[in-house]
């Protein structure tokens, strides 16, 4: 069985599994073909059918049954020359996630007026697979402005973001991200993000930028976001941002805990 992809959900032992799974075991052919999606949203553009089947060192034809299991489901199609991408049906499920998540929409006026106010472009992020992941994006109109798309991957180590959601993990979420593949940053970092109430990173992503994200906590006081700002280094000012995105974090907690 290949345990990558639930490691990724359950941790490197499957300790974190739903204590009543009973022993039932993920289906592995499931799990397989999901890593299609992976792939998927990893790219730009529409792929062919020899470089998901490279990407995943698969066969021709075990690649092909994935992706016309996926293409029945729904969650791909084809364009005109053959070749797979994402349907749309990925972008309902993912509005969908966020609005489960009380998310959502709300998050788009906050992040709008932060835009407003710095004329910096600003992010929305939340865990997914073991890292932050880019969920909301509203943009500046300042031709000089970093590129992160939404779907975006970032590190737990090296960015804004990674640093505050690891500060402020809870205990379970901490050890199961110990256990994870991907490196934490040091102690020291975690401590003056916590003493912060935000965290800033340099170059991790882009060089020539610098980012601040703040966290944004549930009804049970769980950091479940991130709301960060990406800014060239040549206008960076911290005295300027950062009231801004700490009420930007402020209001969309107070979304997550039921008050207006």
């Amino acid at each position: 069985m290949d345990t990558t992809y639930s490691n990724e959900i359950y941790g490197q032992d499957g300790a974190d599994a739903p204590e009543d799974s009973g022993g039932v075991r993920p289906l592995s052919t499931v799990l397989r073909t999901l890593q299609v999606l992976d792939v998927m949203s990893q790219s730009t553009r529409p792929l062919k059918l020899g470089e998901i089947a490279a990407a995943l060192s698969l066969s021709r034809p075990t690649a092909y049954q994935r992706l016309l299991t996926l293409v029945e489901a729904g969650l791909l199609e084809q364009d005109t020359e053959g070749r797979y991408r994402l349907s749309m049906y990925a972008t309902r499920m993912a509005g969908a996630a966020l609005d489960q998540a009380g998310l959502g929409v709300r998050a788009e006026p906050v992040l709008s007026q932060l835009v407003t106010q710095t004329g910096e472009t600003a992010s929305l992020a939340m865990m997914d697979r073991g890292q932050p992941c880019i969920v909301s994006r509203m943009e500046t109109d300042s031709l000089l402005r970093a590129e992160q798309k939404i779907g975006t991957f970032m590190s737990l180590e090296g960015s804004a973001s990674g640093r505050v959601l690891v500060a402020h993990a809870d205990e379970v979420t901490l050890e199961r991200m110990r256990r994870g593949r991907y490196p934490l940053p040091a102690e020291d970092v975690l401590q003056q993000t916590r003493a912060d109430g935000y965290a800033l990173s340099s170059g991790y992503s882009q060089s020539g930028v610098k980012a601040i994200a703040a966290p944004v906590f549930d009804g049970q006081g769980r950091c479940l976001a991130t709301v960060s700002l990406v800014v060239p280094e040549v206008r960076f000012s911290l005295d300027q941002i950062l009231e801004p995105l700490l009420a930007a974090a402020r209001d969309l907690t107070r979304t997550l805990q039921g008050g207006r």
